[in-house]
């Protein structure tokens, strides 16, 4: 029996023989890098604060997640002919003992059964409009071209020289990056922009983490984006975690695979809301998997981490996948545990009124 890591390389060659469904995040340990410690981020219900960028966040009691505030007096970005002047990169000079506590935990790793991965986020198109507004920096980008190229070109080179840091004081073996372009379906700007503005600098990018000891590059983008699947090959992604049902995916996975493969299927509103119950679960993962197939298909909920808005979800799904394992292919809970490093989750969510 192959181990997580193992089954996962197999699903993404032309000519592998996975023996299993991997199981949404089994394959990778997410980490984490020296840059967190200095730049806040609230919790939900907690006062809201700005990060090492200067973007204020905010994490009302009963909303999803966190987001940054774009009231006129705290967008960062108040002028994009003069964007020089309002951002920043915050200083990625930290003390040795500080890279000490995430390579303690990066060494823990068994890359026997798990790659061991720098997470890494916002993205590049995710820390423009964190720091100019979404619509604001959409229209930037059709109007202001020479100065959003400028303010990706500085973001790029700050994110390299954090890849220097991490591939250097960390020795990931996979990198996990963030950043969305799409809503449920349709990317946030056509083919030729996305394409003029954000494959170099992800070329760069994954490019030199590649160049330093990364085997897979895996990006996050919970959206439709199939328009984008070929830019996404030429920037290096093994990859596309986040894919939505809306993409077709029976389409592309049968003319893409072999070049990248597509982690998600399983979008957050469909099996994850307040009062969720488990027979949902089970069948919208059983049919995922049904129709899909192991091939260059990852089956995973679609959110950016391993975990879900309301509690027991992720968990449920986890179950679900493992289940459907044991009756299909002849193994047993207990082998099947063998073969991976125990589930994390780093986002539990929040109580539900649904039945577990």
């Amino acid at each position: 029996m192959l181990t997580a890591r193992e089954n996962l390389l197999e699903c993404l060659k032309p000519d592998g023989k996975p023996d299993r469904f991997v199981n949404q995040y089994e394959f990778i340990k997410l980490l984490m890098n020296a840059s967190v410690l200095h730049s806040k981020r609230p919790k939900e219900g907690e006062p809201d604060c700005k990060n090492a960028w200067g973007v204020m966040y905010s994490w009302p009691v009963g909303v999803p997640g966190g987001f940054p505030v774009h009231t006129p007096e705290h967008v960062v970005i108040k002028d994009i002919e003069h964007w020089q002047d309002y951002v920043h990169a915050p200083s990625l000079d930290f003390p040795d003992e500080e890279w000490e506590i995430f390579r303690k935990q990066y060494d823990a790793v068994d890359t026997t059964k798990a790659f061991k991965s720098a997470f890494v986020a916002p993205g590049l198109f995710e820390q423009c409009h964190h720091l100019g507004e979404i619509a604001n920096t959409l229209m930037n980008l059709a109007l202001y071209e020479d100065e959003m190229h400028d303010l990706i070109k500085y973001l790029t080179e700050y994110e390299l020289k954090l890849a220097e840091l991490i591939c250097e004081k960390l020795e990931p073996d996979c990198l996990f990056h963030h950043d969305d372009w799409g809503g449920q379906n349709t990317t946030f700007m056509s083919v030729p922009m996305f394409e003029d503005f954000f494959v170099e600098p992800y070329q760069q990018i994954y490019g030199y983490y590649k160049a330093h000891g990364c085997q897979l590059v895996v990006h996050h983008s919970d959206s439709y984006a199939a328009t984008f699947v070929p830019a996404m090959i030429d920037m290096g992604i093994d990859i596309w975690q986040g894919c939505f049902s809306t993409n077709n995916m029976p389409e592309m996975i049968k003319k893409y695979g072999g070049k990248i493969a597509f982690m998600g299927g399983i979008e957050n509103m469909l099996v994850d809301y307040d009062g969720w119950d488990r027979e949902t679960v089970h069948n919208v993962v059983y049919k995922t998997l049904d129709e899909l197939g192991m091939k260059y298909f990852i089956p995973c909920i679609a959110q950016g981490g391993p975990g879900s808005v309301y509690a027991g979800v992720y968990k449920a799904m986890i179950e679900e996948i493992d289940q459907y394992n044991i009756e299909h292919f002849g193994f047993t809970q207990e082998q099947i545990e063998e073969q991976r490093l125990p589930m994390d989750i780093m986002f539990p969510g929040k109580p539900s009124s649904g039945k577990k």
